[in-house]
């Protein structure tokens, strides 16, 4: 889109709130006199002017970063001349991503994008033999590649790619040794450890496929996921440390019917009870190093990662050699991660941000911070601190515990240059506050994709302005259409549904238990110049400036805590509760952003049950039979669930009722 000048008095805004931070470490201001400032210096902001800046780049920053030097390796003034390339000379772009972050492979491609194929289905790389954890060591072999933490300690221990490639090689030359095969699918039910890490490249290695399921499942969704993916075997730890907690793990893959497993011990703890044909994790690195890696054609699966669905069956969704291309383009050009940054990000190989931080980091050459734990309180504060991170991603909820809870002083992050945030939505004051802790020096890369993207396909950069709770940019190599209900695009000041425009690597091409076309393609509009669109689900505000504000999802999902899940996965459980007759599961933002909080509209069996007490029971539920980090809100009995015509339910309605609802009560 073109961007029209800023007004006179936006302009000033601008000057007026950067000349405010830039004074603020000679004179520091308790947080809440920022907020007012904030707020007073853009009052009255035109919306031609997009939404208060609250950073901005100067030259010498850009010039600093990857997209500075893209810039001028291809002659561009500006970042959205190098967007638009990017989305319109596709191969060229791809290519030069593939340079530039020096992909190894066994034999070339013989191009980039096979022109002759479709874009719902491409050919990437045609001719080529690869193997992608090959191209996550070409850093020097002493450099750091894992700084790891814990709770309930201060010690850190290094790593060198050297260290971790001879893990690799042990975890692939035991898998072989002990009868596991290429084409294997193995599952990771752990914590994101080093251990994870070298088990996930080890897998990758033997030319086998990851499972990744999140380690806050319970064992019924642990199973479940396992059938799903047919997965041979399991590799898990005895227990782990969490907020205090010892959660213990391989009793849930005992329990779970989990096939041949390899366990890790507990630090310092004994060997566990090992059922027949389980082996232990010295076990299985106990031998030798020497084994090649498994090459083969860039389309072959090396991860099934899972997404909530809107039919109440988690999606299966295979990534590809391909995939980690498209996260560490991410990494290299949206949060500009260098060779010297070290990046940490609390996630869960369950979630795609696991293998995301694994490749974005290694293939960038970068050092990962691994922190074993809950990241909720100043442990987590600490080893940020002494690990010395500058590439900081975080999810909303997160950001404000940390506020809450009061232990983040200011500057304690003074190694941090970059803040990204993803998993659910942002808050303005938070994120105004967590860039506070550096004196607005390090902004927020807000980040947006889906597991089914292999990375983001909206963000911000380093080279634009970033304001709190915004996106700035679609990702380098690809492109989106905003469409109103009528398909007409939408314009500053108006929302609609966020279409892909194909093709990108990264892009989901199949799912293992659902039909790909159906979920992605069919009934999708044309684009305005008649592309071929993608359906991803997200509802966009558009804003002045070239900037967007994320709306919400238009299918029956939702992000918890950081963690997709689909309505009809906890209505199914919701609805087993003998005192509820149907149920909704909804979403809400209060104040209308942030994270979004898991509201239940019940029609009760006979007599209205205590809500209160409902509630806890339904949580019980949730907790037991899907995830114990899914909190509810709020229980609201109903006479009848809103719906259509035709049956369907109408969430957006329940959705108008419960803020009318809190509109009343307030």
């Amino acid at each position: 889109m073109i961007r029209r000048a800023r007004t006179p008095e936006g302009t000033k805004q601008d000057e007026r709130w950067a000349a405010f931070a830039k004074e603020l470490g000679r004179s520091p201001h308790p947080f809440e006199k920022q907020w007012d400032l904030y707020r007073e210096i853009y009052t009255g902001r035109a919306e031609s002017d997009g939404p208060p800046f609250a950073w901005q780049p100067t030259a010498d920053i850009v010039a600093r970063t990857h997209l500075g030097d893209c810039m001028r390796d291809h002659g561009f003034s500006d970042y959205a001349k190098l967007h638009r390339w990017s989305a319109r000379e596709r191969p060229e772009f791809w290519s030069t991503v593939i340079e530039r972050l020096g992909v190894v492979f066994d034999r070339a491609p013989t191009v980039i994008l096979d022109p002759q194929s479709d874009v719902r289905d491409p050919r990437w790389l045609p001719g080529a033999s690869m193997n992608i954890c090959d191209s996550c060591f070409l850093a020097p072999p002493d450099k750091a590649a894992v700084i790891s933490g814990r709770e309930g300690s201060r010690e850190l221990t290094v790593t060198s790619y050297r260290d971790l490639r001879q893990m690799v090689n042990r975890v692939a030359s035991g898998l072989a040794r002990h009868g596991f095969s290429e084409g294997d699918r193995i599952a990771l039910y752990m914590p994101m450890n080093l251990e994870c890490v070298a088990a996930y490249l080890g897998i990758v290695k033997t030319g086998g496929c990851v499972v990744s399921i999140a380690d806050s499942f319970t064992p019924a969704e642990l199973a479940k996921r396992l059938s799903i993916s047919d997965a041979n075997g399991i590799v898990t730890v005895d227990a782990q440390l969490r907020g205090g907690k010892r959660v213990p793990m391989y009793e849930k893959v005992k329990e779970a019917g989990a096939p041949r497993a390899v366990v890790i011990k507990d630090r310092g703890g004994s060997e566990p009870a090992l059922r027949h044909g389980d082996l232990s994790w010295d076990d299985l690195i106990g031998g030798g190093e020497a084994i090649g890696s498994s090459v083969g054609e860039p389309r072959r699966a090396i991860n099934i990662l899972f997404s909530s669905g809107t039919t109440g069956t988690p999606k299966a969704i295979p990534w590809t050699h391909l995939t980690p291309i498209k996260g560490a383009m991410d990494g290299h050009f949206h949060q500009d991660i260098h060779r010297e940054d070290v990046v940490a990000w609390p996630t869960n190989i369950g979630w795609m941000m696991g293998p995301w931080l694994i490749f974005a980091s290694l293939m960038n050459r970068a050092t990962i911070a691994l922190y074993e734990g809950a990241p909720l309180g100043a442990g987590f504060a600490e080893f940020v601190a002494d690990a010395k991170v500058s590439v900081l991603g975080v999810v909303p909820s997160l950001v404000r515990a940390w506020r809450n809870r009061g232990f983040l002083r200011r500057k304690r992050w003074h190694d941090v240059r970059v803040f990204s945030s993803t998993g659910e939505p942002s808050n303005q004051e938070d994120y105004l506050w967590l860039m506070s802790r550096t004196d607005y020096r390090a902004p927020v890369i807000e980040y947006l994709g889906g597991t089914e993207i292999g990375g983001g396909h909206i963000t911000g950069t380093l080279a634009q302005p970033a304001s709190p709770a915004t996106f700035t940019t679609p990702a380098l190599g690809i492109d989106f259409r905003l469409l109103q209900e009528d398909a007409t695009p939408a314009g500053v000041g108006e929302a609609g549904e966020l279409f892909l425009v194909p093709p990108s690597i990264g892009l989901s091409q199949t799912l293992l238990n659902a039909d790909h076309e159906r979920a992605y393609y069919a009934e999708c509009p044309p684009g305005p110049r008649g592309e071929v669109l993608r359906r991803h689900g997200d509802q966009f505000a558009q804003l002045g400036q070239g900037f967007y504000k994320a709306q919400g999802r238009t299918d029956d999902t939702m992000n918890l805590g950081g963690i997709k899940v689909g309505s009809l996965e906890l209505e199914r459980v919701l609805n087993t509760h003998q005192a509820v007759a149907e149920c909704a599961a909804i979403g809400v933002q209060l104040g209308g952003e942030g994270a979004e909080r898991l509201v239940v509209y019940v029609v009760g069996r006979g007599n209205r049950e205590d809500a209160e007490n409902l509630n806890a029971e339904l949580r019980r539920l949730i907790a037991d039979n899907i995830n114990p980090l899914f909190k509810i809100h709020e229980v609201i009995p109903i006479d009848a669930l809103p719906r259509t015509a035709s049956n369907k339910l109408m969430r957006r309605k329940l959705q108008e009722l419960y803020r009318e609802r809190r509109t009343t009560s307030t």
